[in-house]
């Protein structure tokens, strides 16, 4: 596996990682807006990877591979209803939807995703050491 194969993995594994890292925020930043209605409710939205391998076109073996994000997609889940009456938005039986947002969850996912993205900067930054390493080589 090349330099460039191992940069590519890594870099498309920290894209992969911001993505997520976004819909993280996006679901944080909206998991208290209330609405009127289920279908006005602020649902919950998660990416979707898939490991991309690449096949070397000589001999049919693994050239490389990277991460791809498919899809962002709403969470199926149930939104959360409560009881306001006196809210503004309630409905007419004082009803009020919140999204389908767990932040315990979704701060997990971002703590996790943080650090997937931190090892993909070590990698790299192992990768650059690796490559200056080999010119030193050459010089002597």
């Amino acid at each position: 596996m090349s330099f460039r194969d191992i940069a590519n993995i890594a870099g498309s594994a920290m894209n992969a990682q911001s993505v997520r890292l976004n819909t993280v925020a996006s679901n944080l930043a909206n998991a208290d807006t209330a609405a009127s209605s289920e279908v006005e409710a602020y649902r919950a939205r998660k990416p979707v990877f898939a490991a991309v391998f690449d096949r070397n076109a000589t001999d049919d073996a693994l050239a490389g591979a990277r991460v791809q994000v498919l899809d962002v997609v709403q969470s199926t889940e149930p939104v959360r209803e409560a009881y306001e009456p006196d809210n503004p938005l309630a409905n007419a039986e004082g009803v009020v939807f919140y999204p389908n947002v767990n932040s315990v969850a979704e701060m997990t996912d971002m703590m996790s995703a943080s650090r997937a993205f931190e090892t993909n900067v070590e990698v790299l930054s192992r990768l650059k050491a690796m490559q200056q390493s080999l010119l030193r080589l050459g010089e002597e």
